[in-house]
């Protein structure tokens, strides 16, 4: 894979999407085929980078990761839908890292404007850029993008390579294409006669791929509907393979403890104690840690305790307080962007009622339940890896720099993901599993982080802070004037990829705050960038997870300011600016029997965003049982164009609303001495079972494009919820996470 920092020279600039690779790529350069990375052995064929065929059968090749969301499900379905084969009848692979797979969506979503006001045009025109990511091998899984870069891309390949087989049976039949039909993984002859595509494939390798087009939603027999997962058997059986799952012959197994106040060095390390503990096989200088080499990976980690280290300092404040008075000075600068400014935000209207607000959020881990782990293994001028992760081809730059090889010399096995959430979109792990093997060349290792390890060695979800200000007249809102500052997760992943800064207004840094599908006509939205040296990075639904807090629990407090019922006053507000995000205020209105009284113990809240294409409602309802509060019941709206699998898009709804209670709940990372305080569960706690409220949610299919459906259930949580604890108890969350302020339920 070409280096993007070979590739990129300088950045350029489309509206406010800072692209990396500033050289100017002609239309074919932008538009050629990229290589088939499928390297068909004898007795098979591949007749696109999606479809392989052999004597046993059809695999399909999905190679997006699959971290519980159900992309190996959906995008097998866009395929077999026109290849016409049965999901049951087909293996689904990841594939390899490859140009051929990358995400056309990654650079379409990054296009300026609020996204809702994307009109067909636009539209067509961040397809056209899409390609922009097969130049720079953007082979990645993220940003809720799977469905729309596969929805299209996917079908035309079972399509094609449908047609493509029925060629190859009309010339052994000599009879017209047009003649033949197929059905369940066969080419039918006008006669009845069944032809297997295993039968034909070898004939249609031999041909030109043939153009189809698309089927009508009316002959749909996948799409549309809900399947069997296609990883519930092996997962249910204990047989899935995840990273930490990886046997090879001959396999050691390590971990690692680089230094907790990260981005700080290592002066030095004694490890006599550790060397000679039973099953300790080597300790290994990592540079700005230490690895232990042992019969197990339990073993690897007791002995990492028995070395003493010394550490050098952070190039971060050290305490919690410093590092938000760090965030602070951001505000004292003048902003990164103004994505939106209508009307005069700076004048109050005549006979409006001012409010302003302060709100804080903490930062936070990933916390996937699969800690970061790759299986490395150099030999003979070649590296090998296994490891669950989000972008194939980054990990396969990022290993090749670390084992001085060409990225071509690299392959990576990309296993099932224990939970992703944007944390395996980075490479780090990888590189020091490749660091480890330099050192056992022709012997396989498997690196595995502790729990302590990964958490306090994470790229975080940025802490931030907001200051609104807001005026309501009539009973509706008339301005909303607010700043954001917080690190951005874009300018540090830049900068890790490529050494590149980043350029132009940061999109993602005030993303579900200037994008709020309200009409207020005094609307500013400034976000400022803070430059806190601690890792941060893409966390699930990224700017939208604090903003969406910010942005909606000011929206309830100039409610009650304006004496209107919380919902119908962001109803009356949607309706003008945008009618599928009225449409999911409206439905969850329904769900919940919202009336806008609640009984002596009980409080609801009620919150909008709009993330990934998808605008999401949440209504929470708590109980005040004997003094603790419970989050008893949750209602979900959702519109996401075109439902490929309406029960995988609930689930990942319910999903993401969990992760954004958690997170509300319960989640931070504070520092001390310039370490991560959080170290495992039991101090980064989650919604249990009996915490988790009864949910009911509802998928509408009204607005014109197909949205993500992976995080946006997330933002409209943490509001939703500090919204219905005001409603029980009078009292107002500014900061997170809740528990710090009211008695939850635990």
């Amino acid at each position: 894979m070409a280096s993007i920092a070979k590739i990129a020279r300088r950045t350029f600039l489309i509206g406010s999407a800072a692209i990396v690779g500033g050289v100017a790529f002609g239309a074919y350069y932008v538009s050629r085929p990229a290589p088939n990375p499928l390297k068909p052995a004898e007795g098979e064929a591949a007749l696109n980078p999606f479809v392989l065929i052999d004597q046993n059968g059809v695999t399909l090749f999905a190679p997006r990761a699959e971290m519980g969301q159900g992309v190996k499900t959906s995008w097998a379905a866009l395929i077999a839908e026109e290849l016409d084969v049965e999901l049951n009848q087909v293996r689904v692979l990841h594939g390899p890292a490859a140009q051929a797979y990358y995400n056309s969506a990654f650079i379409a979503d990054a296009l300026p404007g609020k996204g809702y006001d994307s009109g067909n045009f636009k539209h067509a025109v961040g397809e056209a850029l899409g390609h922009i990511g097969k130049v720079l091998n953007l082979h990645g899984t993220g940003g809720s993008t799977s469905m729309k870069d596969g929805f299209k891309r996917m079908r035309q390949a079972g399509a094609t390579a449908r047609e493509t087989l029925k060629q190859a049976a009309a010339e052994r039949l000599g009879v017209d294409r047009s003649q033949l039909s197929t059905e369940k993984g066969a080419v039918i002859a006008p006669d009845g006669t069944r032809i297997p595509y295993t039968g034909l494939a070898m004939d249609a390798a031999k041909l030109e791929p043939v153009d189809a087009d698309l089927r009508p939603s009316s002959q749909w027999r996948l799409i549309g509907k809900s399947q069997p997962r296609i990883d519930m058997a092996e997962k249910a059986t204990g047989t899935a393979e995840f990273g930490v799952d990886v046997r090879l012959p001959g396999m050691k197994f390590a971990s690692v403890r680089m230094n907790p106040r990260q981005g700080g060095g290592m002066a030095g390390f004694d490890a006599a104690a550790a060397e000679g503990m039973p099953g300790v096989e080597k300790v290994v200088d990592m540079g700005g840690g230490v690895a232990v080499v042992a019969r197990n990976t339990w073993l690897a980690m007791q002995a990492l305790d028995a070395i003493d280290v010394d550490w050098e300092a952070a190039p971060y404040p050290p305490e919690t307080d410093q590092v938000f008075a760090k965030i602070a000075e951001a505000f004292d600068a003048a902003p990164n962007s103004v994505l939106r400014d209508d009307g005069d935000a700076g004048t109050l209207p005549d006979g409006a009622t001012e409010l302003t607000a302060e709100y804080q959020v903490p930062y936070l881990a990933h916390a996937t339940m699969e800690p970061m782990n790759a299986t490395a293994l150099l030999q003979d001028g070649k590296l090998t890896l296994w490891c669950g992760n989000q972008m194939p081809t980054f990990v396969q730059m990022k290993c090749a720099e670390e084992a001085g090889l060409e990225s071509e010399q690299v392959e990576v096995n990309t296993t099932y993901l224990g939970g992703g959430f944007g944390r395996r979109a980075e490479f780090d792990y990888a590189v020091l599993a490749t660091r480890l093997a330099k050192q056992m060349p022709g012997t396989p290792v498997q690196l595995t982080w502790s729990r302590e390890e990964d958490m306090r060695h994470d790229m975080y979800r940025p802490g931030a802070l907001a200051r609104m200000r807001g005026a309501v007249k009539d009973g509706q809102a008339v301005l909303l004037d607010g700043k954001v500052a917080a690190a951005s997760p874009v300018a540090q992943a830049m900068r890790r990829l490529a050494d590149l800064p980043q350029a132009g207004p940061d999109k993602v840094h005030v993303e579900g705050f200037f994008n709020a599908p309200y009409a207020i006509p005094n609307f500013r939205a400034a976000g400022h960038l803070a430059d806190v040296q601690i890792p941060v990075g893409f966390w699930r639904s990224v700017g939208n997870s604090f903003n969406a807090f910010f942005v909606e629990s000011f929206m309830d407090e100039m409610a009650h300011a304006a004496g209107a019922d919380p919902l119908d006053f962001r109803l009356n507000m949607a309706r003008r600016e945008w009618a599928p995000a009225a449409a999911v205020l409206e439905a969850v209105k329904e769900m919940s029997g919202w009336t806008g009284q609640t009984p002596e113990g009980t409080g609801r809240g009620v919150a909008l965003c709009y993330s990934f294409g998808t605008p999401v409602a949440e209504v929470i309802e708590v109980l005040d049982e004997d003094g603790s509060i419970r989050i008893a019941n949750a209602w979900i709206a959702c519109d996401v164009g075109q439902a490929i699998d309406p029960e995988i898009v609930k689930a990942q709804m319910f999903g993401g609303m969990a992760y954004g209670l958690s997170a509300a709940c319960f989640g931070e990372i504070t520092f001390a001495d310039g370490t991560a305080e959080q170290g495992n569960f039991p101090d980064y706690d989650a919604l249990r079972m009996h915490t988790m409220p009864r949910t009911e949610v509802q998928v509408l299919e009204t607005q014109a494009q197909l949205g993500g459906v992976g995080e946006p259930g997330t933002p409209p949580a943490a509001p939703a919820l500090a919204n219905a604890l005001f409603d029980l108890t009078g009292k107002r969350a500014r900061r997170l996470p809740l528990m710090h302020d009211f008695d939850l339920l635990i």
